[in-house]
């Protein structure tokens, strides 16, 4: 089997971009999902092509993204944080990466993991818990195979006892306390937790942490 010397070595990372100019380009289905993802974690959206799918028009006339009807500009990467080349054109596509780079946009290339800075993995949230999964690029169908299948598994009781420990730990901020990751770590590992939380004992389990808090400090 051939071996690929300069496989991308991809860090696992996650963007906060909201309020930010996410721009895409391209009016197709793919260019579709990129936007409703962007859309979801509360980016400034504009989108720059010649033509519209109908549910980016449908968005556009909501005012919930920014269009531009016309081909791709290099203007367009002005103050944008990411760009998403999503046009039926692979010369387009590989100017818009070029140009991004240039001026430390970052980019992805839709279905090109080559000319792209990051790549999206398949992912599902649960309140506060987001699970990703990636193949580095080798195969999207399979991220999402496995993805489908930690969904199907996952334990619904992670996102309500997520957004109880955050609870617990802005509290202890609030009283200048610090708790050890490794504190936390034994914390989170009680199944008792997640039975009470699994019975509706969310008070319960606040109790339950606050308890084993005092008992394992130093």
């Amino acid at each position: 089997m051939k071996r690929h010397e300069h496989a991308p070595a991809y860090y696992p990372i996650f963007l906060n971009i909201a309020g930010k100019k996410c721009l895409v380009v391209g009016g197709g289905k793919v260019a579709l999902r990129k936007v409703q993802a962007f859309i979801e974690h509360n980016a400034a959206v504009e989108v720059i092509s010649p033509v519209f799918c109908p549910e980016l028009s449908k968005l556009a006339e909501d005012g919930v993204i920014r269009v531009q009807l016309r081909p791709y500009k290099t203007e367009d990467l002005n103050s944008a944080f990411v760009v998403v080349a999503a046009t039926d054109d692979a010369a387009v596509n590989k100017r818009i990466a070029t140009e991004a780079k240039q001026r430390g946009v970052l980019v992805n290339v839709a279905d090109s993991p080559q000319n792209s800075d990051f790549i999206v993995p398949a992912y599902f949230k649960r309140g506060n818990v987001i699970v990703a999964v990636s193949t580095s690029g080798k195969s999207p169908a399979l991220a999402c195979k496995i993805r489908t299948e930690l969904e199907k598994d996952f334990i619904a009781e992670y996102a309500q006892l997520a957004s109880l420990i955050d609870e617990v730990r802005s509290e202890l901020k609030q009283q200048r306390t610090s708790i050890s990751s490794y504190i936390w770590q034994e914390i989170v590992s009680s199944h008792s937790l997640l039975e009470l939380l699994k019975q509706g004992k969310s008070r319960e389990a606040k109790e339950t942490i606050l308890q084993k808090l005092k008992g394992l400090e130093p």
